[in-house]
């Protein structure tokens, strides 16, 4: 049966397993690839569809997202995973060395506001 509260915990400890495997040289490139746009949109204070529309805001959430992680997974080859999933034990309380993945995000996003309003 699929439960909500394990598939978010399972998505926040897959972004630090993600980031890790993304920055390791020996991760492929389409798996980098897919790594980054799979980071972007978890961390991405943006999403695809609104969360304030009723019940299909939350798909991408509950479908994309976990759709994309998966994908990523089974692109990037299991022993960096084994590597990355230890790596990244305790990720989340180092989250300030992080700051710059989000200054990224919200730039992009910045940028495609400014480059759609241009026109």
């Amino acid at each position: 049966m699929f439960n909500l509260k394990e598939n978010a915990k399972t998505i926040k400890q897959m972004v630090p397993v993600l980031f890790i495997a993304m920055r390791k040289k020996e991760t492929p490139w389409i798996a980098k690839g897919f790594a980054l746009l799979t980071l972007g949109y978890a961390l991405s204070p943006i999403d695809l569809i609104p969360d304030f529309i009723p019940v299909i805001g939350y798909l991408d959430d509950l479908i994309l997202l976990p759709l994309m992680i998966i994908i990523t997974v089974k692109l990037i080859p299991k022993d960096i995973m084994a590597q990355a999933l230890i790596e990244s034990e305790g990720m989340w309380d180092k989250l300030p060395k992080m700051n710059w993945f989000i200054i990224v995000i919200v730039l992009f996003w910045l940028g495609l506001i400014y480059w759609l309003i241009r026109g």
